[in-house]
């Protein structure tokens, strides 16, 4: 083990929105680790920006590829080339989704709640069993092992008002982890989700805005900050390596205290 207990040496990573915010914390802790990683996005100057910044922290192989998630046949695609270029996936991240647009369920036409699960759950689902389908022919050909990760949310734990489709999706894709612990342990490949707290990611917007709702959410969180992409390095590398080789089914909760508040 040339990195210790976590290192992730000959393993291949996929993350979908890999090359930025959650995602890109993830994968970057694979990399310090000497993993290999394969990004999913659909932004190719971030991707190719992102590739550079890991390829220097220490990954072995890093490939970003163009897929859109919210398309079954990308998701199918995307793992071929995957498995041309890598020849082995051992750890898949479902990390890609959206943003509510909507503060009242009145307010949300029909139109948008099938639109947001093409990418939010559907997606995530995609990526997880074609990842899952991989792991277990490698098992059956005597090559055991496997981590299945989905970004989940606190609305795991809360309600949202106003954000329905959001957590309807985390929601769903957190049950299904569950499942997938149950159905593959037997193959060694194991299931859990990553559930962030307050993040300032890109996502939320740039410099002024984004310090702004830092400001703003950071005295409600007892560590009395908002997290930030690299919160996620050390879980990445954890849950690529065999040092999680024994837990699944797990929800790991990163919000800085702000779910365990008196």
């Amino acid at each position: 083990m040339a990195n210790g207990l976590f290192d992730c040496t000959g393993k291949v990573t996929v993350v979908t929105g890999g090359n930025g915010g959650i995602g890109f914390g993830f994968a970057m802790g694979t990399a310090k680790m000497g993993g290999d990683i394969a990004i999913w996005a659909r932004n190719a100057e971030k991707s190719a920006k992102a590739k550079a910044e890991l390829e220097a922290a220490g990954a072995g192989k890093v490939i970003a590829y163009q897929v859109d998630v919210s398309e079954e046949e990308n998701i199918a695609e995307g793992y071929k080339k995957v498995m041309e270029d890598f020849g082995r996936v051992d750890c898949v991240f479902a990390n890609s989704g959206a943003s509510p647009r909507y503060n009242s369920v009145f307010d949300m036409p029909t139109e948008h709640w099938y639109d947001f699960q093409k990418t939010a759950l559907h997606g995530a689902f995609f990526t997880l069993r074609e990842g899952a389908r991989l792991m277990k022919e490698r098992a059956e050909a005597g090559d055991k092992g496997g981590s299945l990760v989905a970004c989940g949310s606190l609305s795991l734990f809360q309600g949202l008002p106003g954000k329905m489709e959001y957590a309807a999706s985390k929601c769903a894709v957190a049950a299904t982890i569950r499942c997938l612990a149950v159905e593959l342990a037997p193959l060694g490949i194991r299931a859990n989700v990553v559930a962030p707290g307050l993040i300032i990611t890109p996502m939320m917007g740039e410099g002024a805005r984004a310090e702004g709702v830092a400001a703003h959410f950071a005295p409600t969180i007892p560590m009395q900050r908002c997290g930030r992409p690299e919160d996620f390095e050390g879980i990445g590398a954890y849950l690529c390596s065999d040092a999680s080789s024994f837990m699944t089914g797990e929800t790991v909760t990163i919000d800085g205290g702000y779910m365990v508040r008196p």
